[in-house]
């Protein structure tokens, strides 16, 4: 069996094996809504998605000016932001699509016991805003604009803040090293898709959100 590497290297320039490969869908996947399209690093993306391009892009790379598009989105309210000194400030987004569908990440080799999540990661000094921002680009290869506050949840190490989010470009195919497929899934079968605990958390909130 030919060894399958991420067409991106790690943060130190290396290689990186992906195990066991994710298989993209087929293109009948992509437009329709309550099927579950899996997309993979450098695969086929449809050109239109919901009427939203689908076009790799190369925001700087000094993500202190990620904090810029952070501050000039929708002016929505959310609470302080309260994390003890025990846990780290992190924070990450739900995307939805247009059609109903939410971006999820299947992260290469099963990291951190996830199957699929939603894109998250740590402050390391930036905003929360700007935080998710980067990492949603990171892990995804997507542009979103932040929405509305969803709800702050606790795990091991961190204390995460999330936002719920539109797409507004990017592409699935330009997903970091840290991603081996992207899933566009329905709501519907989040709850098969989601199993960590503090998953399952923010997947209660999202529904209450969506049913409100």
């Amino acid at each position: 069996m030919t060894a399958v590497y991420h067409p991106r290297p790690d943060e130190k320039g290396n290689s990186v094996l992906i195990r066991h490969p994710s298989l993209a869908t087929p293109s009948s996947s992509w437009a329709d809504p309550v099927i579950t399209a899996i997309f993979v690093p450098d695969g086929k993306v449809p050109l239109k998605l919901n009427g939203i391009a689908m076009n790799s892009w190369g925001p700087s790379k000094d993500f202190g000016a990620w904090e810029i598009p952070a501050e000039g989105m929708e002016d929505y309210a959310e609470p302080e932001f309260i994390c003890s000194k025990s846990l780290q400030p992190a924070a990450g987004a739900v995307i939805l699509e247009p059609d109903g569908r939410v971006w999820l990440v299947e992260p290469t080799n099963r990291f951190g016991g996830y199957q699929y999540t939603m894109p998250k990661g740590r402050t390391d000094g930036k905003s929360l805003r700007a935080t998710a921002l980067v990492e949603v680009y990171e892990e995804t290869g997507l542009a979103i604009e932040l929405t509305h506050w969803l709800c702050d949840v606790d795990r091991s190490i961190t204390r995460t803040r999330f936002y719920l989010a539109k797409r507004i470009g990017g592409s699935p195919a330009a997903c970091g090293w840290e991603t081996q497929a992207c899933v566009l899934a329905p709501v519907t079968a989040l709850s098969q898709l989601l199993t960590h605990p503090g998953d399952r958390q923010v997947l209660d909130a999202l529904v209450v959100t969506l049913e409100g």
